[in-house]
């Protein structure tokens, strides 16, 4: 079982669409309950507001963040003054298609530099046994609904922040043959997760790293 945000994240294939952010499970095989399978690119930078106390004195529907959030996301503001929550939604939804494409794919080394080592194992797993099993996912991310900051800390020099997704995947399983043997690619199915990216604020790699992925309530 598995567990984005990238955002000014542009490094060879995934890198250039990947600019910084990724974590740990992903549940989106067949039913999109087996953690195991699954999205990262690099957004265009979109000038708004960041997280000083100044631009965030409250949250309202609009914002691209939980208010329970606020306080971690101005001192993550404070200590890094390149983070910017709305850019970082942004780089966030684009890791979050990359990724669950690359896992998807079966691509474990396009993986690795975007997830930490546990995350990469919990894909690598999955996506051996697929393998195995001599399944073949053909799933297709068909639009991200919704993007949310859900949660945000800062715990000394690492920064977590974590992203809730509401998407549409259209999910197909099929056998080494061609067949389909589970879902179907023209009814999508409702998907909602947690992807937690980290950072060390004082690096002077930009890139966050996927460490953590769940199924969101």
């Amino acid at each position: 079982m598995v567990e984005t945000v990238l955002f000014a994240m542009v490094a060879a294939f995934l890198g250039l669409r990947l600019y910084a952010v990724l974590g740990k499970r992903s549940g989106h095989e067949q039913t999109m309950r087996t953690p195991a399978e699954e999205h990262v690119a690099n957004p265009v930078p979109v000038p708004t507001p960041d997280c000083r106390e100044a631009t965030l004195p409250r949250a309202n529907p609009a914002d691209p963040f939980d208010s329970n959030a606020i306080p971690a996301l101005r001192a993550i503001s404070q200590a890094d003054s390149q983070f910017n929550p709305a850019d970082f939604i942004e780089g966030a939804k684009s890791a979050y298609g990359m990724i669950l494409t690359a896992f998807w794919k079966g691509e474990e080394e396009a993986l690795a530099p975007y997830v930490s080592q546990d995350v990469h194992a919990s894909f690598a797993s999955a996506i051996k046994a697929r393998e195995a099993a001599g399944e073949v996912v053909d799933n297709r991310l068909v639009r991200i609904d919704h993007a949310t900051i859900s949660a945000a800390n800062l715990d000394g020099r690492v920064a977590r922040v974590t992203v809730r997704f509401d998407a549409d995947i259209a999910a197909i399983t099929r056998d080494l043959d061609g067949t389909v043997v589970a879902g179907s690619l023209t009814d999508a199915i409702e998907t909602h997760d947690e992807w937690t990216f980290e950072r060390d604020v004082r690096s002077s790699d930009p890139n966050w790293i996927l460490v953590d992925t769940d199924e969101a309530a």
